[in-house]
C-alpha cells in the first residue's frame, strides 16, 4: 500500500504539466498544411456553388443531427431562397468532414458560409437569429425569397 509521500511524490509527477510539442504554436501553424490542395480546392468549390452554403450531416430533407436539424429551420424561418442555397453533407466524405474544420478554423458541424465568408456554426446562427443580425445579413446580400408584389393593390387606390 502506498503510504501518503509516496502517492504524493507519484501523482505530482503524473500530474506535471510537461511540455508537449503537439500543443505548440509552432505545431499549429504546421498542422494548417494537412489540408491537401485537392480537398482546398473542392471547398473552395463548395462554397462558391451558391450564395448561401451549409456544411452539415444529413441533407435538408434528412438532417442527421440537431444542431443540422436546428441550423436547416434558423435558415427556414429567415426565408433563404432555395435558389440560392446549397448544403453538402459531410458525413459522405471524410475528406471534407476533416477538410471543413480545418479550412474555417472551426470545430464543429454545421458550418454556415454566406457569398463564401464564413458566418459560424449552429451557436451563432441561433444568436444572430435571436438577435436580428442574421436576418439583416441575409437581407443584405440579398439571398431571401423576394416578397410578392402588390401590384394589383397599387392600381385599386
Amino acid at each position: 500500500m502506498f503510504s501518503r509521500t509516496a502517492f504524493s511524490a507519484v501523482a505530482q509527477n503524473t500530474l506535471r504539466p510537461r511540455h508537449n510539442p503537439l500543443l505548440s504554436p509552432r505545431f499549429a501553424a504546421l498542422q494548417k498544411s494537412f489540408l491537401s490542395t485537392e480537398v482546398q480546392k473542392a471547398i473552395d468549390k463548395a462554397v462558391s456553388t451558391a450564395p448561401v452554403v451549409l456544411f452539415m450531416k444529413g441533407t435538408p430533407e434528412t438532417p442527421q443531427c440537431g444542431f443540422s436539424r436546428a441550423s436547416v429551420q434558423i435558415l427556414g424561418l429567415q426565408g433563404v431562397d432555395p435558389q440560392k442555397f446549397a448544403a453538402f453533407n459531410v458525413l459522405e466524405d471524410q475528406d471534407l468532414r476533416a477538410g471543413i474544420k480545418e479550412y474555417s478554423d472551426w470545430p464543429t458541424i454545421p458550418q454556415l458560409y454566406v457569398n463564401k465568408e464564413f458566418v459560424g456554426g449552429t451557436d451563432i446562427m441561433m444568436s444572430m437569429h435571436q438577435d436580428g443580425t442574421l436576418a439583416k445579413l441575409l437581407e443584405e446580400k440579398e439571398v431571401l425569397v423576394p416578397a410578392e408584389s402588390d401590384s394589383g393593390s397599387a392600381s385599386s387606390s
